[in-house]
């Protein structure tokens, strides 16, 4: 455990295992020394050992070609880095709004917090072998019980580094909600979608079993999550009510959410490039890509090409009923790693259920505040205070901090 206050006073940042630096626009990298700064947020260091992300806050790998995100969902095959689509076509904004992110960034401290890094929340075991999973929690030094925001990384189905999104983690930590981030199974270790939805429900129920240990509000849960973390929690928000993905520990505890927060993830998977250039569009529903084994496992030869009922058991809209969570959805009109479409069509499917869902297309915007090979004028909307601060109003509205 590690106790640090942002801008005032930084004790026992080694435990944290990370080293911070003032928050800044678009995926500013580490500095080789721990430090804070006044009115800074942390950033988390970057990726080692060449693992490719698709979320905010991802690095590139060794041997990734300039502009060429690795490990975006729906990757040319398995291992292969997905060249960032040329083209993407203007964004439908049916049922939208549409923003402009501008203005100051996210500015961190005041409010004392206390992390507790590397928690094991469950073993699960994939084709025999176990798995450790762990999360790391902040937790504001603040009295009573508060609202539980479960951030999910992105990484391509391929990867899921908790130590993603530092900077706006405690930002929202520091509005009074414990944050906690989340490590789950991708296809490096051999699992499918269903096995990382139930890795994110076994985190929600850990949590819920020791709130008061943490001082969590168990009533008062959301999920939040960017690119293939967005995912996830839109799959998480629309399944409360499906049995068959609360499987392991804690299943006296509830998985149910009251709030989704989806940043830029894919839903159907069959159409992940389907406003790219021909070229991407293709590589994204190649035969035995990253996103065919998310779907249909480890040693699969198809292809996403087609909305098989596979596809369609991935796909939250396929949940959506009118009992499900408030939703709110962002996406960048200049994301070329998934395509726009993608929240329209399940912002849509939530809408004609009579679902609270409330779409941003945010002008100028790429794919996260870390993604590889964009400038910042693209990266640094998802860190302005514009964007976070609206996304603390929404949680502030469902959570009732």
């Amino acid at each position: 455990m590690a106790k640090f206050m942002l801008g005032r006073t930084l004790v026992g940042v080694a435990a944290l295992g990370l080293t911070l630096t003032a928050c800044s626009t678009g995926g500013t990298t580490a500095s080789d020394e721990a430090s804070a700064r006044p009115s800074s947020c942390p950033t988390p260091p970057s990726p080692q050992g060449g693992a490719p992300g698709a979320g905010a806050g991802a690095g590139a790998p060794s041997g990734t070609p300039s502009g060429a995100p690795s490990g975006a969902p729906g990757g040319a095959g398995a291992g292969n880095p997905l060249p960032i689509a040329s083209t993407v076509a203007k964004p439908d904004t049916t049922n939208s709004k549409v923003i402009s992110a501008t203005g100051p960034q996210i500015e961190c401290g005041g409010t004392e917090v206390e992390t507790h890094d590397d928690i094991v929340y469950s073993t699960p075991s994939t084709d025999g072998k176990k798995t450790e999973l762990k999360l790391d929690l902040t937790v504001p030094k603040t009295d009573g019980a508060k609202p539980l925001v479960v951030y999910i990384p992105g990484g391509g189905f391929l990867t899921a580094q908790k130590e993603q999104g530092l900077n706006r983690r405690t930002y929202i930590a520091e509005h009074d909600y414990v944050v906690a981030s989340v490590h789950y199974r991708t296809t490096t270790d051999g699992a499918t979608y269903a096995d990382g939805l139930a890795d994110v429900k076994s985190a929600i129920r850990y949590l819920r079993a020791h709130a008061d240990e943490y001082h969590i509000d168990p009533g008062q849960v959301a999920v939040w999550g960017d690119s293939a973390g967005g995912y996830l929690a839109a799959m998480a928000g629309t399944t409360g009510g499906v049995r068959k993905f609360d499987v392991g520990d804690d299943l006296d505890q509830s998985s149910k959410v009251q709030a989704v927060i989806d940043d830029f993830g894919p839903a159907n998977l069959s159409r992940i490039g389907a406003d790219f250039d021909d070229r991407t569009e293709q590589a994204n529903i190649a035969p035995a890509n990253m996103t065919a084994k998310w779907v249909y496992g480890p040693d699969t030869q198809k292809s996403v090409a087609q909305y098989t009922d596979q596809v369609k058991a991935a796909d939250p809209a396929t949940y959506a009923d009118a009992g499900d969570p408030a939703f709110l959805i962002y996406h960048g009109d200049q994301d070329r790693l998934v395509s726009p479409s993608e929240t329209l069509a399940l912002n849509n499917a939530l809408l004609a259920k009579g679902v609270d869902s409330t779409r941003y297309i945010i002008t100028g915007a790429g794919h996260g505040d870390g993604a590889v090979g964009m400038p910042a004028s693209m990266t640094a909307p998802w860190t302005t205070r514009k964007v976070v601060d609206q996304l603390v109003g929404f949680l502030d509205d469902h959570l009732g901090s």
